[in-house]
């Protein structure tokens, strides 16, 4: 039987959100707005919702003076996108 996906992972920006930052740790809006191309509202949105699940962690505070958001993945995250993937691969196969 296969297994059910993560409807929190299974949306194409949540995804790529959360891929990037298993690769990466962490990021800031800025970037993850450029490498998803997506508009500030809808990423704002979408982070909330992975925020919401415990996925990541956002963190807002002031660089050189100007509003600066940091966005880091936290185990839950890891071990949701690991298990998403295990899933997908069971598909294919």
């Amino acid at each position: 039987m296969l297994k059910k996906l993560n409807p929190i992972l299974h949306s194409e920006l949540r995804l790529a959100v959360i891929s990037y930052l298993t690769a990466n740790g962490k990021s800031d809006f800025n970037e993850l707005k450029k490498i998803t191309n997506a508009t500030s509202g809808n990423l704002s949105i979408q982070l909330k919702k992975l925020e919401d699940a415990g996925y990541i962690t956002i963190t807002k505070g002031f660089l050189n003076n100007y509003q600066h958001t940091s966005v880091e993945i936290t185990k839950k995250g890891i071990d949701a996108f690991e298990e998403y993937v295990k899933a997908i691969k069971q598909y294919i196969n």
